[in-house]
């Protein structure tokens, strides 16, 4: 008779609870309080729950492991409860370990790079034990996450059955979250967890932009924006080097380089810095719907989910797709080799809504239609 594959299931709490209130992490208890005080609500536990009620319907014969409490997914086998609340990393680590130690097989873990980083350090450098993340952080830069919890749950059961899945290393990196607050970016390889690897439901680890791309590129893709929105309207310009960079060719070099900023387009086409750092709650009382400018994550391709969760449903909805732009210089999208721009709003609805083909602005007067999809 053969025995069950078995899942162990472990969920970080408060993964992702600064992100749509725009603190750009959720590492350390301080952080914690301030986002539930600026009103942020815990999301983890329902992209646990999304992931693992798709995986028993692809694969009901699975086995599942999990933990007690808040660090849980509400199905499974209970084998370990963390001493008690609020929990850390110590309790995240030590649950990784009694999972192990119960029989799972493959780990599937709901958190960030902070979460990851933990498993890293819980299973050692050079664990064969497989892994994956559910993503419910903010950054998740690290290749060992699934593009939405959905893909998790494919990619589990498709281990479970034994087929489409190889394994491979894939890279932890983390970044320093004062850093980003203060508005410096650097990251940080931690090592290597092996993961299941499925076709287009992994995501690949994040590189380097077009932070060194031609100023008159840039200059271009600013010009290009300021024209389409036109004068008066208001910008709410996503995180990263490009955006900073278009940013400032607009005229308004005290743009965050990580945060969602408010900009208001001049009649001569530069633009205002109207709120910095703007959170979520920030941007639906805008007095008018702004228009959207974002860049994909290097290497990723992420457009929406990965750092600028402040862009939440609601606000992407007032806009629609028609007030939603994509700034890239051309050699970014070269650097994804054919790969999609990706989506992942915790909204799966209004991932589908938004999916297609989008019109990429690389320079002025020029453009590129590319793949988005969820």
């Amino acid at each position: 008779m053969t025995s069950a594959p078995v899942i162990g299931v472990v969920v970080n709490p408060v993964a992702g609870l600064g992100g749509r209130v725009g603190l750009k992490g959720s590492d350390g208890p301080e952080v914690q309080r301030r986002a539930l005080a600026l009103g942020a609500r815990p999301e983890a536990a329902q992209r646990a729950d999304l992931t693992v009620r798709q995986l028993l319907s692809l694969a009901p014969e699975v086995e599942l492991l999990t933990v007690g409490g808040p660090m849980g997914c509400g199905a499974g086998r209970v084998v370990h409860r963390p001493a008690g609340e609020p929990t850390g990393a110590a309790d995240t680590r030590a649950a990784v370990r009694a999972l192990v130690g119960a029989g799972a097989g493959l780990l599937l873990f709901c958190g960030g790079d902070g979460t990851a980083r933990d498993v890293l350090d819980a299973l050692g450098p050079f664990a064969a034990l497989p892994v994956l993340g559910v993503p419910a952080g903010v950054k998740m830069h690290s290749a060992v996450f699934a593009h939405h919890p959905r893909a998790a749950a494919e990619v589990a059961a498709a281990w479970a059955r034994g087929t489409g899945v190889r394994l491979a290393p894939a890279e932890v990196v983390d970044r320093d979250e004062d850093a980003l607050r203060a508005g410096r970016v650097g990251a940080r390889v931690y090592g290597r967890l092996t993961v299941p690897l499925l076709p287009a439901r992994v995501q690949q680890r994040k590189t380097g932009s077009s932070a060194d791309s031609p100023a008159d590129s840039l200059g271009g893709i600013a010009a290009e924006l300021a024209e389409r929105v036109g004068p008066g309207a208001l910008l709410a310009l996503g995180p990263g080097t490009t955006t900073h960079a278009v940013a400032t060719a607009l005229g308004a070099p005290d743009a965050s380089l990580t945060g969602v900023d408010v900009l208001r387009v001049r009649t001569d086409g530069t633009a205002r810095l109207e709120l910095r750092d703007a959170r979520a709650d920030q941007l639906l009382a805008l007095p008018d719907t702004p228009w959207i400018a974002l860049s994909p994550i290097g290497g990723q391709g992420f457009l929406l989910g990965r750092g600028n969760q402040q862009l939440s449903p609601d606000l992407l909805r007032a806009a629609g797709p028609g007030r939603l732009l994509v700034l890239a210089t051309e050699a970014k999208l070269a650097a994804l080799s054919g790969r999609p721009l990706l989506l992942d709003t915790g909204d799966p609805a209004l991932d589908h809504a938004l999916s297609g083909h989008v019109r990429v602005i690389t320079g002025r007067h020029a453009s590129a239609v590319y793949r988005l999809t969820d």
